[in-house]
């Protein structure tokens, strides 16, 4: 997500913002401009740069707009799904950008359908902009406090009146969020790495339970956190899902993925010719693992740079051919040599099975595996979506049974003591349930990705 506030060309910044933020989401994207008085939209599916062009922008006029790029974790992958999700209300119109998933939307969704409420989508979003509206007689502050303390689970949410710019936090900070500064105008970003492309300062991030709401009056804060909820920083996002030039959870991912690889080397002693990883996922692992082993690091997989994220692909079929496509080995590089493959996690493993099979075709003698985190045993309710127990390899298989599997002659995981001591954060402000189990917030029953859809 994206937002900006107070700046004329508050469209095109949205652009570039997404376009930094695209590894989020590649399903569809959106961008909601006002001028202060009427709102603009304009949402496709697809990529940042397929979705908008030049002519596209200069018809999305204003110093305010919200944007987002989609990544379906509740809900098909529809147009109508797409976000941001905008309606008008007794006089006003609302605008939604969300990161994250609501974990009792189903039962929130029945609540709203008995009094009367009519849904245009199946996405867990569209539950708050109701929320918001039926509250909205108590005025848009008031709204937007009463809706947080009713909806659970994750969600990091840029929301968009025609004069106002608001941004919400989960009172557990699941979802990343941050606030900076462009010329006096204020941006909101789920990664710092869309402040970089544009310019803008790095102010703080949002804290968990925060409303800030920014309109003609300046910048206000509203703390909703209560004190018996602990903050869960999902650790996913550091291990895989942020970029690496972000700083999320106050530390820098790039660095934090190295010290992963730091840990593997200090917990696993392989003798082999060099260390590789599948690109670009393992890349900052591997570099701290082979400055700690004295391992030589070397790429023996060339990436096209032109084929997508593999796990975000929205069908396994798509997620099959990707992978086919995206990395190409160096034959004589491994021929005959002993190779330690440093990855970054093993979610389904039909990834790691294929690029496997890849290197031993290729000749390597001896194939050996590292991961920089804990195997993932749990489905994830809050937004990453491996939903469901049966997606999780390591949830239905032995460490020996994965190890033969993905084809590899020996297999280890970072332990989670080695993984948290290298984010230099204690262990208690992270969300580990989809390594442990422990959920910060339990779902409903019978949540699932389409849950809304039944």
């Amino acid at each position: 997500m994206f937002g900006v506030y107070g700046h004329k060309d508050a469209a095109k910044l949205t652009y570039f913002g997404l376009y930094a933020l695209q590894h989020r989401g590649q399903e569809s994207a959106g961008i909601v401009t006002s001028d202060g008085k009427t709102v603009h939209e304009h949402r496709q599916m697809g990529l940042v740069t397929e979705a908008f062009n030049e002519k596209v922008l200069n018809n999305l006029p204003g110093n305010i707009a919200i944007g987002h790029v989609r990544y379906s974790t509740t809900g098909s992958s529809v147009l109508k799904n797409a976000q941001p999700f905008i309606v008008s209300h007794a006089g006003k119109t609302l605008a939604i950008a969300h990161n994250g998933n609501l974990t009792n939307a189903r039962r929130l969704k029945g609540e709203l359908e008995a009094r009367g409420s009519i849904f245009q989508t199946t996405i867990d979003s569209e539950v708050m902009v109701h929320l918001i509206a039926r509250n909205m007689h108590s005025g848009l502050e008031e709204a937007i406090v009463k809706t947080v303390r009713k909806i659970e689970g994750a969600y990091a949410c840029t929301f968009m009146t025609e004069d106002e710019l608001i941004a919400f936090r989960d009172p557990s900070g699941l979802r990343p969020l941050c606030l900076g500064k462009l010329n006096g105008a204020y941006v909101i970003a789920s990664e710092t790495c869309a402040f970089d492309l544009i310019d803008a300062k790095y102010e703080r991030d949002i804290e968990p339970g925060e409303i800030v709401i920014i309109n003609q009056d300046g910048l206000k804060s509203i703390r909703t956190r209560r004190h018996h909820v602990r903050k869960s920083f999902c650790i996913f996002e550091l291990i895989y899902f942020a970029r690496p030039d972000s700083s999320i959870f106050g530390v820098n991912v790039y660095n934090v993925r190295k010290k992963f690889g730091e840990k593997l080397a200090e917990e696993y002693k392989i003798d082999a010719d060099f260390a590789m990883p599948f690109p670009d996922s393992g890349n900052y692992a591997a570099i701290g693992y082979c400055h700690k082993s004295g391992i030589p690091l070397e790429m023996g997989m060339i990436r096209n740079h032109y084929v997508g994220r593999t796990f975000i692909a929205p069908s396994q079929s798509m997620r099959d051919f990707g992978v086919k496509v995206k990395l190409n080995p160096v034959h004589s590089l491994l021929e005959g040599k002993k190779v330690v493959i440093i990855e970054d996690s093993i979610i389904r493993g039909t990834t790691s099975k294929m690029r496997i099979k890849t290197l031993r075709d290729s000749g390597a003698k001896e194939i050996h595996m590292l991961v920089s985190c804990p195997p993932h045993r749990h489905p994830c309710y809050y937004g990453i979506d491996f939903s469901t127990k049966g997606e999780l390899l390591a949830c239905r298989n032995s460490l020996d049974q994965v190890k033969e599997y993905i084809g590899v002659d020996s297999l280890g995981y970072l332990s989670p003591e080695g993984m948290v001591e290298a984010t230099g954060l204690a262990k208690n402000c992270f969300c580990m349930a989809c390594f442990n189990g422990e959920y910060p917030i339990e779902p409903d029953e019978e949540f699932s990705k389409l849950c809304l859809e039944k």
